[in-house]
């Protein structure tokens, strides 16, 4: 998307009270929805499988180990956001500057989708959807570039696919 385009969409977004509480809402809600279910599979999973179990450790470990590989290469590459670039307000508050490249709440989505995928196929697939809803309303919101949020879902599901379903 070009700058025009960006402006457009905050201002679409802002033009009405209903739609500004609808982006804020998705942006703040659904990676909410991960936050409270994430934890809550790895509770059931100490307590029913055990914290030396595998699938507890992989659950665990492999969400973490991204989370914290992702934030370094953020910090690295330190990308400007859309409307550091483009100089508009974006609809949600936000007042991060730069680390946009990739979108973290997209990658730790995507890498938390495919843990429930590797648990139990039909939660996966439901998870696998609200992480695409979470890219779709970070680009929506004005707070990623497209790049962002597509480099993220795939280095979600790459890393999700080697560690839960190859090795």
């Amino acid at each position: 998307m070009k700058g025009e385009n960006y402006r457009e969409l905050s201002a679409y977004f802002q033009e009405t009270k209903a739609r500004s509480n609808t982006i804020k809402a998705l942006h703040d809600v659904l990676p909410l929805v991960m936050y409270i279910f994430y934890p809550v599979q790895l509770i059931v999973l100490a307590v029913n499988d055990g914290m030396t179990s595998e699938k507890f450790l992989r659950f665990a470990l492999i969400p973490l180990v991204t989370l914290i590989v992702i934030s370094i290469i953020r910090a690295i590459v330190n990308a400007k956001r859309p409307y550091e670039v483009y100089d508009y307000t974006p609809p949600v508050r936000t007042d991060t500057k730069g680390k946009s490249f990739p979108s973290r709440h997209t990658v730790c989505a995507f890498i938390v989708a495919m843990a429930f995928l590797y648990l139990q196929t039909r939660i996966g697939v439901i998870m696998l959807i609200v992480a695409a809803a979470i890219g779709v309303t970070r680009v929506l919101a004005g707070v990623h570039f497209i790049r962002d949020v597509v480099s993220g879902a795939a280095i979600g599901v790459l890393i999700g696919a080697l560690g839960f379903f190859v090795f």
